[in-house]
């Protein structure tokens, strides 16, 4: 039983925490001041653009959480849902979060809320990623955690591999 994390786990950890944190910034700074990957403020806000009949902010606002769902899906297809495993795929993963972040820069810098989108499944895909390799179980307080769970069960099923939610 590990009694420390590894350093380069830690290491790891903080460089992802790092990460989600300024695509929160940017996502706080461009998006109605609603962050990109916390997706419990965002579906209040789509279920409150709902009952206002909001069609195209809802609409936007779905579109955010469907992305984060889909990039979890994508790393449950990438990943196996187990425990932190060397030779897994997670260089591939964090690149392809890499080109989903670098596209919302491009996207954003140009005003096209299509940025949004990218950013949010890149946090779905780091999310997931971090799931599977940090042991969590099913989260109940937290939308993004439960977005996460799906995208991954959705993911290893494309992938032909039965899972249980959170590991």
């Amino acid at each position: 039983m590990l009694t420390r994390l590894p350093r380069w786990v830690e290491i790891g950890a903080f460089l992802l925490a790092f990460l989600a944190g300024s695509v929160n910034a940017v996502g706080l700074l461009g998006f109605s001041h609603q962050a990109v990957s916390h997706l419990t403020g965002t579906a209040t806000l789509f279920a409150l653009d709902l009952v206002r009949l909001d069609g195209g902010h809802s609409l936007h606002l779905l579109v955010i959480l469907l992305s984060f769902l889909l990039g979890a899906a994508l790393s449950g297809v990438l990943i196996d849902n187990t425990a932190l495993k060397l030779g897994r795929h997670y260089g591939f993963s964090l690149l392809i979060e890499a080109a989903l972040l670098f596209g919302a820069m491009l996207l954003l810098s140009h005003d096209n809320s299509m940025g949004h989108y990218l950013a949010s499944a890149a946090c779905g895909l780091q999310n997931a990623m971090v799931s599977t390799y940090s042991g969590s179980v099913i989260r109940t307080t937290h939308l993004s955690g439960i977005f996460t769970d799906l995208g991954t069960m959705l993911g290893n099923r494309l992938r032909g591999t039965p899972s249980t939610a959170g590991g």
